[in-house]
């Protein structure tokens, strides 16, 4: 198994690959020890064709050292076999030897329907002077969570704090029918990168009118165009009044629980939102990973401090967006 240096579009297309022959990924090389030689060729044909040489990754191609990994351990797996060589997997590696690394790169991932949402990021963790340019673990889970629970967010004005480049957003306006969805964000670069990215996926931004398949083809969909737009949204200089003024039925956020400064930030955020009428409060949900155990517990206790009811979700039960580990990874909802 060539391990977590698969990239995630990978993953998903091997084990769907994997489908096909009926086949656990983790018997994959007892197997082709113990198939006849053309069924193992035709296996790793399989794999190369549903990974590497795929439509979507042709078009918007992973990092080249995802790539040359993938490659180099699935020729390893031929190898250990009996089977005659398989020349294809030859000729996808050569070209990508010598391919320069980018600062940026593509990453898709599958939805249920087959269709996938397709990001441009950044290969660093930090770039640009923000963590804000890279898809993080909550974002994931709270996408599944949402996928889950679509009437949470159908036909309904969801605004999402720290969109960051798009991901759980996009997966919401693909599968949850929203009626209108606000991608926020404070970093320069970030917007930039999450309007790119709406676009890319086929999606237009009000006030917009052209073809909405700018990016990957919108043919096939089985979504509506929500009403989409991208706010520069500081959380320190906000008002009360331009957040009322977007008529939120639902605020979410993922991965925005990190830093202390940060946290006091997002709850005065969160507080102006208590002013709303009872019938026009919104409903909150905050997904974050728990890498380290006083902060989140700083988070709930300041919630507590401001007077911000809440209660953790139950764990959803899929497991769409295969993950390289699995992180912990909680979700709140908050009253207010």
């Amino acid at each position: 198994m060539a391990g977590p240096e698969l990239g995630l579009l990978f993953q998903q297309r091997f084990l769907a690959a994997r489908r096909l022959r009926g086949m656990p990924w983790a018997e994959l090389e007892q197997q082709l020890t113990a198939a006849p030689q053309r069924s193992q060729s035709s296996l790793l044909s399989d794999i190369l064709h549903q990974t590497v040489l795929h439509p979507l990754c042709v078009r918007f191609p992973p990092p080249a050292s995802y790539r040359r990994r993938f490659l180099t351990e699935l020729i390893k797996k031929h190898e250990s076999t009996a089977a005659d060589p398989l020349d294809e997997l030859y000729d996808a590696l050569a070209p990508i030897l010598n391919e320069e690394e980018s600062t940026r790169c593509y990453k898709s991932y599958l939805l249920p329907s087959g269709e996938a949402v397709t990001l441009s990021e950044s290969v660093a963790i930090i770039s640009q002077g923000t963590t804000g340019l890279i898809t993080w673990d909550a974002a994931l889970h709270l996408a599944e969570w949402a996928m889950e629970n679509p009437k949470f967010f159908t036909n309904r004005t969801v605004l999402e704090l720290g969109s960051g480049v798009g991901f759980t957003g996009l997966v919401i306006c693909k599968t949850c029918n929203p009626k209108t969805y606000v991608f926020s964000d404070c970093h320069h670069a970030v917007l930039k990168q999450l309007t790119e990215n709406i676009r890319l996926n086929g999606f237009t931004l009000e006030p917009e009118t052209t073809n909405p398949a700018q990016g990957q083809e919108a043919e096939g969909q089985e979504y509506q165009q929500p009403k989409l737009l991208v706010a520069e949204l500081d959380w320190g200089s906000v008002t009360e009044q331009q957040l009322l003024a977007l008529h939120a039925d639902v605020v979410i956020a993922a991965d925005v629980v990190y830093d202390p400064e940060v946290t006091l930030a997002l709850i005065g955020v969160l507080q102006k939102f208590s002013t709303s009428r009872a019938d026009r409060k919104p409903d909150i949900y905050v997904a974050l990973t728990v890498r380290n155990a006083d902060t989140y517990h700083v988070f709930q206790a300041e919630l507590d401090k401001a007077g911000i009811r809440w209660q953790i979700i139950p764990a959803h039960s899929s497991n769409i967006f295969l993950h390289d580990t699995q992180p912990n990874v909680t979700v709140l909802q908050l009253l207010v």
